[in-house]
């Protein structure tokens, strides 16, 4: 299986750039650090990251329970955030892993970002506009790369510090936006309309809201800056990851039991409707916040928007990462048996789009759902095609298109 080497912009998580297409020296092992040439562990995590968005949308669904109910509700939320912290690593990527890239290459770097982000902007809506009963992630990814490219000269340090703060503010602030202002003098809660779209959906509304998942695009801009190929920042990636994680489910499960009239404000505020609200610090299946209780706030389960709900998704999405790079460099021959699943990460734009196509060809119109071999049958489809393409050329399509799109950057003097 071939992969790019010339552009690290050019495949990428539903559009963004893989970690796998930088290039970094190989290290001797006896510094304790492992040579990685490529950072493929990254297109690993996209992988697995592509194959929960298809479970997530044409899979079974979680609310029947038993063991595939459970494998099904693994997927819900955590890889689409997976998606997010991946498309901060992306932007990184493009503007320089270790050392922002500056002067003319610098400008250039940044001309490619705006550049994929308006197309991926236009591409999620037109997805959209098609009639899929997807919730198509692509503009808010291109939203997500405009909001944080100010930010991309800043280092590890400084970037997890805003993650952080912006875990800790903006889930509060989304409440705030979305549910407690009188609109028009009226009193009482306030919701959005229904069908709110544009960049209301974009910023608060919609599946992905920009305000509360800002977070993870900045946390992966931290890590991608760290040296990924050293051992032991591997390890305190992994003991982190699995931390934040720890923090945010056991925190809200701690929450919601130890805070008088949690559980029951939940359950008043017309929440369970699929399931107990005391599945509420992990499982969306039992449905999502109204915004008549603050005790909403208290929840860690995925697309909640809550502070714990970010802090667990981003530990779940480090752990992952972290497991992913070491795997692939631990052991060629786990390298080679995960060689398909890597391939589909590396072209993981065009994975995506041809889902969204096919859910629309066979006119699937609950999702969540599907039976269990129709997710089977995509999974095999996209993993079939992605080995054949990888083997002939370097890009997927829809890569190499986007790639073509970001040339008139070069002209940025």
């Amino acid at each position: 299986m071939t992969h790019n080497a010339e552009d690290p912009a050019l495949t990428a998580p539903v559009g963004a750039p893989p970690g796998a297409a930088e290039s970094e020296p190989s290290r001797a092992s006896g510094t304790g650090r492992v040579p990685v040439g490529r950072l493929i562990g990254v297109d690993l995590a996209r992988g697995l990251a592509v194959f929960g968005m298809y479970a997530a949308h044409v899979g079974p669904d979680p609310s029947q329970g038993g063991v595939t109910g459970h494998l099904m509700e693994l997927a819900h939320g955590r890889a689409s955030a997976l998606f997010a912290f991946l498309a901060g690593f992306s932007v990184m990527l493009i503007t320089g892993r270790r050392t922002p890239k500056t002067g003319q290459a610098g400008r250039q770097a940044v001309a490619k970002v705006l550049i994929r982000a308006l197309v991926l902007l236009a591409l999620g809506t037109a997805l959209t506009m098609s009639g899929t009963p997807v919730e198509v992630i692509l503009a808010f990814y291109g939203l997500y790369f405009l909001l944080v490219l100010p930010l991309y000269r800043l280092g590890a340090r400084p970037l997890a510090v805003i993650a952080a703060a912006g875990a800790l503010v903006l889930p509060q602030i989304l409440y705030v936006v979305q549910y407690a202002l009188p609109a028009d003098g009226a009193d009482g809660i306030w919701a959005w309309p229904t069908d709110a779209d544009g960049i209301v959906s974009l910023l608060f509304t919609g599946s992905y809201p920009a305000l509360t998942w800002i977070p993870f695009v900045i946390a992966g801009m931290a890590v991608a800056r760290l040296d990924l190929a050293a051992t032991a920042v591997r390890t305190r990636l992994a003991i982190t990851g699995v931390s934040l994680a720890v923090l945010g489910y056991g925190g809200s499960w701690l929450a919601l039991h130890l805070v008088p009239g949690a559980l029951s404000g939940l359950s008043a505020g017309g929440w369970g409707e699929g399931g107990s609200a005391a599945s509420a610090w992990w499982s969306d299946t039992w449905g999502y916040p109204d915004g008549s209780t603050p005790a909403g706030l208290l929840v860690a389960s995925p697309h909640s928007e809550t502070t714990l709900s970010i802090l667990a998704s981003t530990g779940v999405a480090i752990a992952v990462l972290a497991a992913c790079l070491a795997a692939v460099d631990a052991s060629p021959r786990f390298r080679r048996f995960a060689g398909p699943v890597i391939a589909v990460g590396s072209m993981s734009l065009t994975a995506y789009v041809l889902h969204i196509i096919g859910i629309r060809f066979l006119g699937i119109e609950e999702l969540p759902g599907s039976p269990p071999h129709v997710l089977v049958g995509f999974a095999v489809a996209v993993t079939v095609f992605a080995t054949l393409w990888s083997r002939f050329f370097r890009r997927g399509p829809l890569e190499w298109l986007l790639g073509r799109a970001t040339k008139v950057a070069e002209l940025v003097r």
